[in-house]
């Protein structure tokens, strides 16, 4: 849920700037992203302005507030979707506004189908706006909980299993003065040598093969599934 502070600050040009920022980053990161379902769990900025390119077949945006224009209202922390269902999971900023952000990574990995990818956009510490952040009253961008190093959420996912495809860092632009381009914004140049003040992580989680137990003719007839629920056996007792 966006606090109304920074829904003011997401409305000014430094916000502005950092949302078609983060739109070109993102979209770039989905154009190998193919599948059915795309969640962005919490929103940020315009509902779905982050995913408008997603490859997928359907895109859903999913937060706590029932008062936004949303897919599915839900707890990012206790998420109402089935288990592997879901082909490409964004947390864009989620994990920094969220109480426990391990849980909810480890969330997110309960819905992500085998194969699926996982794409992460946090602000760095160790950079002019991880600075502003943690010496704001009430964070910056406002409500900000904590700013998390990229290595920390790298940890998290090869403790999960993930295969860390890559990371993009951009923001290069400072956090106060006249805001830069977004062309200046994705990449370091000689007016901006220095880190970047944020970053997208992207991994595909990993499906570990097992050997399949051969099933019996009869089980074998019944392993269809229709509208994802299993066809329910006849019941042949002869009593």
């Amino acid at each position: 849920m966006l606090d109304p502070r920074l829904t003011t600050w997401l409305n000014s040009p430094r916000g502005r700037t950092l949302l078609d920022t983060e739109v070109r980053v993102t979209a770039e990161s989905l154009e190998d992203c193919f599948g059915w379902e795309t969640l962005q769990i919490g929103v940020w900025g315009e509902t779905r302005t982050l995913i408008a390119h997603a490859r997928t077949r359907s895109q859903t945006v999913l937060d706590i507030d029932s008062t936004q224009d949303l897919d599915a209202v839900g707890r990012p922390s206790q998420l109402p979707i089935a288990n592997d269902c879901i082909d490409v999971v964004l947390l864009a900023h989620a994990l920094e506004f969220e109480s426990d952000p391990y849980g909810l990574v480890r969330e997110a990995d309960r819905v992500l189908a085998g194969e699926g990818k996982l794409l992460v956009l946090g602000f760095s510490p160790m950079s002019f706006w991880g600075l502003r952040a943690r010496a704001s009253r009430h964070g910056f961008p406002p409500g900000l909980r904590r700013v998390l190093p990229e290595r920390r959420v790298r940890d998290w996912l090869h403790l999960l299993g993930y295969d860390v495809l890559g990371a993009r860092r951009y923001l290069y632009g400072l956090p106060w003065g006249e805001p830069a381009s977004v062309d200046h914004q994705l990449r370091r140049g000689w007016l901006a040598p220095w880190p970047s003040g944020a970053y997208l992580l992207k991994a595909r989680k990993s499906m570990h093969a097992l050997t399949p137990l051969r099933p019996r003719p009869r089980e074998a007839r019944r392993s269809r599934v229709l509208g994802g629920l299993t066809e329910p056996s006849v019941n042949r007792d002869p009593s």
